[in-house]
């Protein structure tokens, strides 16, 4: 009894073992063929993670020397998430992050009278704020 890795002691079984086929013969052209390809992927690897190493150099790059770009990381609908895609498969923005900039840009454009009474009421609230500090200042120094 052999076992797959055993050769088979039955001569007339290795003898056809031997024998290429016509047909055989033309899968090993296929094969070689194959084989051929694959070593040429192979040996392009470390050149293609050469090139993914200095993509991926480039990007922190240019994060790190952004002056007005920020990351942020932010929740949307699928709505959102589905318009933002749109507009990057129509061609108007490269990223869905540009897209979301744009439009939080905008966003805040438009309700700038908003955005003034933040402002003041942030104003009112620190000027209460040193109000406060004051006159804990003035408890202390009695």
């Amino acid at each position: 009894m052999s076992t797959p890795f055993e050769p088979q002691t039955n001569g007339s079984d290795a003898n056809d073992e031997l024998l290429v086929h016509h047909d055989e013969a033309e899968h090993d052209s296929d094969r070689s063929g194959v084989g051929s390809s694959v070593r040429d992927m192979a040996a392009r690897i470390p050149e293609q993670l050469s090139a993914i190493g200095r993509d991926i150099s480039r990007t922190i790059e240019r994060a790190i020397s952004a002056k007005d770009d920020y990351m942020l990381a932010v929740k949307v609908s699928q709505d959102a998430q589905i318009k933002l895609g749109q507009l990057v498969q129509a061609g108007v923005f490269g990223t869905r992050a540009e897209a979301a900039a744009f439009l939080i840009d905008e966003g805040i454009k438009t309700q700038g009278l908003l955005f003034e009474r933040v402002e003041q009421k942030l104003a009112e609230i620190e000027r209460l704020r040193a109000e406060l500090r004051g006159l804990v200042g003035e408890n202390k120094a009695s």
